[in-house]
């Protein structure tokens, strides 16, 4: 397997990894203007880039995902329920699928509360075991915090939907497990994120305090400390949804 975290702009967390036996490899929330450095990134390796993912339709920052899939002629993927959001077509993802690159398996994880079609990504080596090595969670779960419920409106509704995206998609899963998610401190995607671009579950669920709450302390907690909306977060997500 080889892996590839690439800190962004908007304080974004990218990620490319996959097989090198097989030469496939899975893009990750690419960031505008970065599309190069994962085509260099696959050249160096030898691979292909066999799927390009967003693990939401982004309102902090332009997407380079679909730039990059149509450069690479590789698809590009959001969860189907993305599908009356945007105004082009794309590779539904669906809870539960896998994302076949080589002795690399992505399991799509369907993860909504930040947004409707946020989704998480499980990732397992074969060549390991059939156990799960690291999950990539977007903006579901962070280093010390979790997604802003409000981006979509019905913040209330929105942060229910989220405590149930990671009490039962997320923290069933090993402690040992590590995590990579979508943004570090400076993003406006969250309140109170850390500073590390990694952690694994068990840390989290000990010491990330949005986690330790019931349902009604948790939704209570993240709707009352939501951040300011990113700047020209209309435009970005015009752009992202525009054909």
């Amino acid at each position: 397997m080889f892996f590839k975290q690439l800190a962004t702009r908007e304080a974004s967390l990218s990620y490319f990894f996959g097989c090198i036996g097989h030469r496939k490899g899975i893009a990750v929330d690419v960031v505008a203007g970065d599309e190069q450095w994962f085509i260099d990134q696959a050249q160096a390796l030898g691979v292909e880039i066999a799927y390009v993912v967003d693990t939401h339709v982004h309102a902090d920052h332009y997407s380079g995902g679909r730039a990059l899939a149509a450069r690479v002629g590789a698809p590009y993927c959001l969860h189907e329920a993305a599908r009356d959001l945007v105004g082009f077509d794309f590779t539904q993802l669906h809870d539960g699928q896998e994302l076949d690159a080589g002795n690399v398996r992505a399991t799509v994880l369907h993860t909504p509360g930040h947004t409707l079609d946020s989704l998480c990504l499980l990732v397992k080596d074969m060549r390991r075991g059939d156990e799960p090595w690291f999950v990539v969670t977007g903006d579901t779960l962070f280093v010390g915090a979790v997604g802003r419920p409000d981006l979509a409106g019905r913040e209330t509704e929105m942060a229910a939907l989220l405590y149930d995206s990671l009490h039962t998609k997320l923290l069933p899963l090993p402690g040992d497990l590590e995590m990579f998610p979508g943004h570090q401190a400076g993003s406006a995607c969250g309140a109170g994120l850390s500073g590390k671009p990694s952690s694994t579950l068990g840390f989290e669920k000990r010491w990330n305090p949005a986690l330790s709450a019931d349902k009604a302390g948790f939704v209570a907690a993240v709707t009352a400390d939501i951040p300011a909306r990113p700047a020209n977060m209309d435009a970005i997500v015009a752009a992202n949804i525009s054909a």
